[in-house]
């Protein structure tokens, strides 16, 4: 695990040495352990390490055989082990005990189509001396990041945006489509970033760049739903067993490492079934890590530690209070883009936690993609009931009151819900995670109504990908391919990697998803029933009480800290003069939406806390350049 960045000039005019430095500086805390780097007149490759395996011989870059093959490569592969018997009974030449060593002799038999071989969480770079051609490549599911541009004849590639911003011919200009993108989202959706001329390199995707510049790039790889494959015709019973072992062997890949490895336990189903299946395969105690809230409704304590009982495990807990304040900045500082999803701050937290006694996490992220976990899957799978019974109520509910005296996260999802009944399929679902809606983005931007941009680009292209595949599996390929990449899998990143901890995904994984996505949609999902075949899989393993919660998520209690310790840091950021500076926002409606919020009015904390992170971050990263 580390971060990576690079220089291609494909003039060959030779390699800025101090702007490698520059870049590979700002990922410090992605590696903290060593350093490395490789330059020839054409290319410079650079790392940052956090040692996982292969302790003291696995240092990057790492070359070939005769140093003509040379590569960086942030994150593991799984299955390196069997990759390496292969490539040494095909007469290849080890110098390291690495994962990362595996992919320049795969590259040197298979080319560019290495990456189809490798199970695991990556983004590589490589530089083939001989074709003078540098190759970029990341996972099918984009569990690890990589930021590229083009600024002159050179370029420019690292694992976090802040590397780039390192060099001050890189432009900071904001994205139109993509600020719209944030404003509905609360996060900006690939293969965009916040700022023009950026890219972030596309999951299961390969760029190449040649001896003239030319920049191609090609999917390798894409996981999810597959329209036309047979379902799989076994019972129940039989497929929640074999999830069993399908999980059980997912475990036991991304288990690999030289350093202890634990498991973030957030007391919800699918973290609870991965510390089961940890602690029967690891030689060792298994260390969890919880976060919790003094907000009871926020809170899964009491359900982690009847895991962490029943296996055994040396468990650490931390209540979070309300000091976001302080919080606040590392996050920007952490995420480069701006990142409204409030659960960032446990997240960042935990891993700051874990982090103190070990270098490995595993988490649950991704469970509710693959079996089905929303309730917007619920929604979706009865969309004309639900539609007539939405217009039917869509006045009682908009009259509803949403302030602190309600139950005011279901008041929040009726509004959403009725809102969105009256469109089609696929912008029903993205208006169920829509943060601002239409109107209130026209009246933030100061501009006509119906006059911006389409915020859905990235979502319909991607749900015309599964045309032809189950309702169900499409929705879940949707969220799939823009939610769980762009902010699931974002803000695990970021907040692990800025505390130096690699944490892995065990439900992100190829062969999970072959499995699930062979799953009958039934299996999932029936009237009320979420991750039903998930939860039959974990029974002998999960307590009862665990098994049948309901969901929590993992969000904080923004709404109540608006009103009270985080409300004068939230009126600094928001105010009048400080929007004005900024240019970006009419203060008008930011300030009536923070007025309604702290008297009670209403529930505005899912927009205000994206509209806070969005102003500190654009003082953080456009005012200082």
């Amino acid at each position: 695990m580390c971060g990576i960045c690079g220089i291609h000039s494909h003039l060959g005019e030779g390699i800025d040495r101090a702007a490698l430095d520059a870049m590979n500086a700002t990922l410090t805390h992605r590696g903290p352990d060593a350093d490395g780097r490789f330059i020839d007149a054409h290319a410079g490759l650079a790392m940052r390490r956090l040692s996982i395996i292969d302790l003291e011989g696995g240092d990057q870059p790492i070359s070939n055989e005769d140093g003509t093959i040379t590569v960086v490569c942030n994150g593991e592969i799984y299955n390196y082990r069997e990759l390496r018997r292969d490539l040494v009974s095909r007469g290849h030449t080890f110098r390291t005990a690495s994962d990362t060593e595996v992919l320049v002799h795969l590259y040197e038999e298979q080319g560019e189509d290495f990456v189809d071989e490798l199970r695991g969480m990556f983004a590589i770079a490589l530089w083939d001396a001989p074709g003078r051609r540098l190759v970029l490549a990341r996972d099918a599911f984009g569990i690890k990041p990589l930021f590229y541009t083009v600024v002159g004849d050179r370029l420019l590639f690292a694992s976090e945006l802040k590397a780039l911003l390192s060099l001050p011919d890189v432009p900071r200009r904001i994205d139109p489509q993509a600020l719209e993108a944030y404003l509905t989202f609360n996060f900006v959706p690939g293969p965009a970033t916040i700022l023009e001329g950026v890219t972030k390199l596309s999951p299961g995707h390969v760029l190449t760049r040649d001896d003239g510049g030319t920049v191609s790039v090609r999917r390798y790889a894409r996981s999810g739903a597959q329209p036309g494959e047979p379902l799989r015709t076994e019972s129940f019973q039989t497929l929640a067993a074999e999830l069993r072992d399908v999980m059980r062997d997912s475990i036991r890949a991304h288990l690999i490492a030289d350093v202890p490895v634990g498991v973030m336990l957030s007391g919800g189903v699918d973290s609870s079934l991965i510390t089961a299946l940890a602690a029967a395969e690891s030689s060792e105690r298994v260390s969890t890590f919880t976060i919790g809230f003094e907000e009871a409704a926020y809170s899964e304590l009491a359900g982690a530690r009847l895991v962490a009982e029943r296996y055994g495990t040396d468990h650490h807990e931390l209540i979070v209070r309300p000091d976001a304040v302080e919080l606040i900045p590392r996050l920007v500082d952490a995420y480069d883009e701006p990142f409204g999803d409030s659960s960032a701050l446990p997240t960042f937290l935990v891993s700051e936690l874990a982090a103190c006694d070990v270098k490995v996490a595993l988490a649950g992220e991704g469970g509710d993609e693959m079996f089905g976990g929303y309730f917007t899957y619920v929604a979706d799978s009865i969309p004309a009931l639900a539609g007539r019974a939405a217009a039917l109520a869509r006045p009682l509910v908009e009259r509803l009151p949403s302030g602190s005296a309600s139950p005011s996260r279901f008041v929040d999802k009726a509004k959403r819900y009725v809102r969105g009944s009256r469109l089609d399929a696929l912008e029903r679902h993205c208006a169920w995670s829509e943060v601002l809606s239409a109107d209130l983005r026209d009246e933030l931007l100061d501009r006509p109504p119906g006059d911006g941009p389409d915020p859905f680009l990235a979502h319909r292209a991607r749900f015309a990908e599964s045309a032809g595949a189950k309702r169900l599996a499409r929705f879940q390929d949707l969220d799939l391919g823009t939610y769980l990449v762009d902010d699931v899998l974002v803000k695990s990143d970021r907040a692990s990697m800025a505390n130096s901890l690699e944490l892995r995904v065990p439900y992100v994984d190829r062969e999970v998803a072959r499995f699930a996505f062979g799953v009958p949609g039934r299996h999932k999902l029936r009237a009320f029933q979420k991750k039903r075949l998930l939860r039959e899989a974990a029974r002998p393993l999960v307590p009862d009480q665990v098994i049948r919660a309901p969901k929590r998520g993992f969000s904080i209690p923004a709404g109540a800290w608006l009103r009270t310790d985080l409300e004068p840091f939230a009126r600094e950021a928001l105010s009048v003069s400080e929007l004005k500076r900024h240019g970006l926002l009419d203060p008008a409606p930011v300030q009536r939406m923070l007025d309604e919020h702290v008297a009670g009015r209403a529930d505005n904390s899912r927009q205000l806390w994206g509209l806070l992170m969005l102003s500190v971050w654009f003082e953080s990263t456009m005012m200082s350049s």
